[in-house]
């Protein structure tokens, strides 16, 4: 299973044209040196270690990782040891067609040029992206930022409840009958709640504000104390409940480490509008039409009719 998604990701890579990066960013192929009795010595590890070797151009394990980055989330959070040989085998792949690419002069045609030209380009503008937003995302930023999300996110209240979901409103006044005689209500979850996963935990559903619930549950839960039981079987479209709420609390909020992801992507996009913005203020751009003739100028915007009329001459 794993051999088989991680080959179908690596053959969309190569299929989607996304080696091309890869070629923009490697020399092209010198000729062999002469070949020699004793191999080159790997550099230690943690030194960018060459992991492979194709006709004396070697592939380094940044290479490999660099790969990694490109394939698709499921690939890149499987374990290095599991995928490691067929990346190698991939990497190797490309050193070979990047090379009989080269013997057949293919990098020197007009389309290839352009080809690379975009690619090339794609990862200076990349690079001066990077850049830019780094250098604008200071500490004392992403601070301010912080206190922002807070203010304009304050806590909600949560409740922590436990819960019994039955097929069928008897069943459930019969356990809420057992609970006031002293019932277990743990136990009695682990053994008759249809809700599995909470019921291996007690029923226990942890700490939930009202909008992650279902509203009759919700309003049901919210409505009750800490150490109360619902007196009646709540009812919604997955059966009926019994609630125990076990207590409440405002939600505690989210660290700045915690939020620093989802603050600095939101900042970039401003930053990122900012800089082409100041960009195209510092240019003279001009855009044609589809042949290649001006675009019509605009025509002023007419002054608005009134029917108001004008004003008589004041009389003397």
């Amino acid at each position: 299973m794993v051999n088989r998604v991680l080959r179908s990701a690596l053959l969309s890579f190569a299929a989607c044209g996304l080696a091309l990066a890869a070629h923009a960013q490697t020399t092209p192929a010198t000729p062999p040196a002469p070949a020699t009795t004793q191999a080159a010595p790997n550099p230690a590890v943690g030194t960018d270690p060459v992991v492979a070797r194709v006709n004396e151009q070697e592939v380094h394990l940044s290479d490999l990782m660099r790969l990694v980055s490109q394939l698709p989330p499921q690939v890149q959070q499987m374990p290095l040891d599991m995928i490691y040989g067929a990346l190698v085998d991939q990497l190797v792949n490309q050193k070979l067609l990047s090379a009989a690419a080269y013997k057949d002069g293919l990098d020197k045609t007009e389309e290839t040029k352009a080809e690379l030209k975009q690619a090339e380009e794609r990862i200076v503008q990349r690079a001066f992206i990077t850049k830019a937003v780094q250098s604008r995302i200071t500490p004392d930023k992403l601070d301010a930022a912080y206190k922002d999300y807070l203010k304009n996110n304050p806590p909600q209240d949560e409740v922590k409840a436990s819960h019994i979901l039955v097929e069928n409103e008897a069943e459930a006044k019969d356990i809420i009958a057992q609970l006031s005689k002293g019932g277990d209500f743990a136990k009695l979850a682990k053994e008759k709640s249809k809700d599995t996963v909470a019921a291996a935990q007690g029923g226990d559903l942890g700490y939930f504000t009202k909008d992650t619930m279902v509203e009759p549950f919700a309003n049901a839960a919210f409505a009750m104390k800490p150490g109360e039981i619902s007196k009646e079987p709540v009812k919604t479209q997955f059966g009926y409940h019994v609630i125990k709420v076990e207590d409440k609390r405002k939600a505690p909020p989210p660290t700045l480490d915690e939020m620093k992801p989802q603050l600095e992507k939101e900042m970039s996009k401003d930053i990122v509008t900012a800089v082409i913005d100041d960009l195209r203020k510092g240019a003279k751009v001009e855009t044609f039409q589809v042949d290649g003739s001006p675009m019509p100028k605009e025509e002023p915007a007419a002054a608005p009719k009134t029917d108001a009329k004008p004003a008589e001459p004041a009389k003397k």
